[in-house]
Parts: structure tokens; C-alpha cells; sequence
């Protein structure tokens, strides 16, 4: 396998014949020119191309969907939970696999590239979290908990027991319950003990207690 577009891992006939080492390209093409990083030694090797396909991906933010491609090498695998990167016309985007069509109604969790049809992902280098926030226990006011959503980046931590400031509002996480996908990277799928940690991207619900200092008095 490759390193980089311009290096590759090769045997040297002049100082490493049996071990490979890190070679420069020079001139790509059937008979590929490289240059032995070790010594600098210049042969030509024949580099065999690996077979590439391109597959249908969907990408889904926050309710909506679009359409993008995904140029791989045919016998790489993929398997749900694997993040990648998509470019469209709107936007470069991280994403993490959902599922895997394979044939009509026919979904998977892990298949090489060439058998895949089509492949589900949603957004997760920006994702929106949805969050309920109790009210503050004991200050006199009779209010029901509110529902908001944050939009942050998806490696944004939330951690059981700490507050938070996020936009007007400020509140202690009480509990996290995370999306059905990922509940398996976690200890639970809802954590609740203080220090539990949860990234953004993995998070179905935030779960507050308001902290907001009110003025509202009973005189």
C-alpha cells in the first residue's frame, strides 16, 4: 500500500533487495521511475493500479438529504461507524456510515466496496444536539422544562455533572442518552453518572438542569 501519492514501499536492488523501503515516484506510468530513499538509487518498477469504483453516498444533516459520490479502491471494506470525508458542491463535510445498501431492500453493516451500492451517512463534524432543560429545583417559580437544539462541532464534549453556556442558555447535564448506533462504544446507552462522557455527534438527547441566575422574587 501506498504511503502517499508520490512515495510507496518498495524493495531496493541496490541496498535492500529482500526489505522494502521508502522509495520517491519520479515518472508515474507502466514502468513507474522511483528513487530509494535510503540510498538513492533510481529503478524502474511496474506499479500495479489498483481497480477503483464509485458508489452513490447520502448524506443526511439535520433532516435533510443530498446526494454525493465516493471514489474507493474495489476491494477496501466499509463498515457502519467508519467517517470519512464527502465534497459537494455545497460543502466539504465529515461523515460517519449509517448503512450499507447492497442490492434492492438489501442493507448491511459491512461489505467491500464493490458490492456496495449505495452508502447512508449522516453529518458529524457539525451536528445539532437536541437538549431539555428542567427547571432550576427551589426558586419559587412554577415552569415547565423547554426543549432547544444546539448546533456544535461533533467532537464537542458533554460530560454528566458539568454547565454549559450555550447561546441564552445555562444548564448542569443531568444525563445524556445516545443514539442507538453508537451505544455500544459506550458504558450505557443513557449515562447519567457524574463524569460520563458523550461526543456531540454520538448524543440523541441532553438532558438539563436550568442554572441561569433569575432575578424573580417573591417580595
Amino acid at each position: 500500500m501506498s504511503e502517499s501519492a508520490d512515495r510507496l514501499p518498495l524493495p531496493c536492488p541496490s541496498c535492500s533487495p529482500r526489505e522494502e523501503t521508502v522509495h520517491e515516484v519520479l515518472s508515474p506510468g507502466g514502468q513507474t521511475t522511483v528513487r530509494c530513499t535510503e540510498c538513492g538509487h533510481v529503478h524502474k518498477e511496474k506499479i500495479e493500479t489498483p481497480e477503483e469504483v464509485t458508489v452513490d453516498v447520502v448524506v443526511s444533516q439535520d433532516g435533510d438529504s443530498y446526494k454525493a459520490t465516493l471514489n474507493a479502491v474495489a476491494e477496501e471494506e466499509i463498515e457502519a461507524g467508519d467517517e470519512f470525508v464527502v465534497e459537494t458542491t455545497e460543502a466539504i463535510q465529515q461523515v460517519e456510515v449509517t448503512s450499507i445498501e447492497v442490492g434492492p431492500e438489501r442493507r448491511t453493516e459491512h461489505a467491500e466496496m464493490d458490492e456496495v451500492e449505495t452508502v447512508w451517512t449522516r453529518v458529524v463534524d457539525n451536528v445539532g444536539v437536541n437538549i431539555t432543560i428542567h427547571p432550576k429545583e427551589g426558586d419559587g417559580r412554577n415552569e415547565q422544562s423547554r426543549s432547544t437544539k444546539a448546533f456544535l462541532p461533533g467532537d464537542f464534549e458533554f460530560v454528566v455533572g458539568e454547565t454549559y453556556e450555550l447561546g441564552d442558555d445555562e444548564f448542569a447535564v443531568d444525563s445524556i442518552q445516545l443514539r442507538d448506533a453508537v451505544a455500544d462504544d459506550y458504558r450505557h446507552k443513557k449515562l447519567d453518572h457524574e463524569g460520563d462522557l458523550a461526543f456531540a455527534k454520538d448524543v440523541k438527547r441532553v438532558f438539563g438542569r436550568d442554572e441561569k441566575t433569575s432575578a424573580w422574587s417573591a417580595w
